[in-house]
């Protein structure tokens, strides 16, 4: 098995500040490569440039909501979690500057950072306000969830009407291969805001044939990665859905 830190390249012996876009599972992406690398023994902070839902507590080491405490010394194999405030089930980040002054400490070995909200839906396009990118960022990892293939684009996508500007469509059409590759490689799509290096997560995948197209048809894109993530069992989806 190759674990998601190897798939994104991240060198263990360098500081990384990795920023998650798009919709399909950034959040437990970004809390199972937390766990990889804390179990690496490194310093870990996850953290939210936007919003997202509340976090898993059993994960982390320390919870910091509001603010970040000055003498705050992370233990090694370690995941904490800030944000700036909460509303409801979900914390937001009021401002960037918050994080960067975090940053500045250089107390984490990693920092990932939530930088883009999605409702919940596998695929999405940003409208003028969106993705909160910090300068620090080292990573800019997007997320489409390939779930949404198929789908009707109103239904199943975040920001719909932005998305049909962005890639060709109307929004009666439906979410195909070459939406998504427009939305890419769109300077105002997937990667908008984008630092450091460029990295697509193609996830929730239901036919590997797919992903590979999607791979192939990204090549002459200069200096992104595409790597695959989790496979769509939708069988146990709609097992736990009966239960």
């Amino acid at each position: 098995m190759e674990y998601i830190y190897q798939k994104f390249n991240i060198d263990l012996s360098k500081n990384e500040i990795i920023s998650f876009v798009g919709a399909g599972g950034k959040t437990t992406t970004i809390e199972k490569l937390s766990k990889e690398l804390s179990s690496l023994n490194k310093k870990v902070l996850v953290t939210t440039s936007t919003a997202m839902f509340n976090p898993n507590m059993d994960i982390y080491e320390n919870i910091f909501i509001g603010s970040f405490p000055e003498d705050y010394m992370p233990k090694d194999s370690s995941i904490t979690f800030y944000a700036d405030t909460t509303i409801g089930k979900k914390v937001k980040c009021l401002e960037i500057k918050n994080i960067e002054k975090i940053i500045k400490k250089d107390l984490f070995d990693y920092i990932l950072i939530e930088a883009d909200g999605s409702r919940e839906k596998p695929i999405k396009a940003p409208n003028e306000t969106e993705p909160v990118i910090t300068n620090y960022t080292t990573k800019t990892v997007g997320v489409i969830g390939l779930d949404s293939l198929g789908k009707p684009i109103k239904e199943i996508c975040h920001r719909p009407e932005i998305f049909c500007k962005l890639t060709n469509r109307v929004i009666d059409d439906y979410i195909d291969i070459n939406s998504i590759i427009n939305l890419v490689k769109s300077p105002i799509g997937l990667f908008k805001n984008a630092v450091g290096d460029k990295i697509l997560y193609l996830n929730k995948i239901i036919e590997i044939s797919d992903a590979i197209e999607i791979e192939s048809s990204l090549k002459d894109v200069p200096g992104l990665k595409v790597v695959f993530g989790e496979m769509y069992d939708w069988r146990k989806v709609n097992a736990n859905s009966n239960s």
